[in-house]
């Protein structure tokens, strides 16, 4: 199970960075055609995270990834699940935008920061190993989405006050 650890530490940052910015970036009423936009690109950014995943699931990320930090290969079950259950919570977060749902926007601020991420690990750890690291082809694309997506959600939002 060590070879959790990498990933449960960068997503474990990565989702209380959505908390904090779900909590301080609260959605007004008077935003509503801001968040029917957001919600539009967060299910299309969740789309290009889907085939992400596959691409990642179809290379061995979870035995590449590991390998990285000198880890054995991460539970295929655990990785797929992992996985399906946040695309899961981003489908279902979609609609919940709209009603400036909290946890939809702490799902959506989520992967706005994981896919940001991917965007530019995943060409980091090609170069570092020197060849194709399992993601690369879709990162460029979850990454230029998930800006998109971060770029809706502060329009979406704005700064708590007091």
């Amino acid at each position: 199970m060590l070879s959790l650890v990498p990933s449960i530490a960068v997503l474990g940052l990565a989702v209380f960075a959505a908390y904090w910015l779900a909590k301080m970036r609260p959605s007004p009423a008077e935003f509503a055609k801001e968040r029917l936009t957001a919600s539009r690109v967060l299910g299309l950014a969740t789309a290009i995270q889907c085939a992400h995943f596959v691409e990642e699931w179809a290379t061995g990320f979870h035995i590449q990834f590991p390998a990285l930090f000198g880890l054995e290969p991460m539970p295929l079950l655990l990785f797929v699940a992992f996985n399906l259950i946040w695309i899961a919570i981003w489908i279902a977060s979609v609609p919940l935008l709209r009603s400036a749902n909290k946890l939809a926007f702490l799902a959506a601020w989520f992967l706005a920061i994981a896919g940001l991420l991917n965007g530019i690990a995943h060409p980091l750890m090609a170069v570092s190993t020197g060849g194709y690291f399992p993601g690369l082809l879709s990162s460029p694309f979850i990454g230029l989405a998930s800006f998109f997506l971060w770029r809706r959600l502060q329009e979406a939002t704005q700064i708590a006050k007091g």
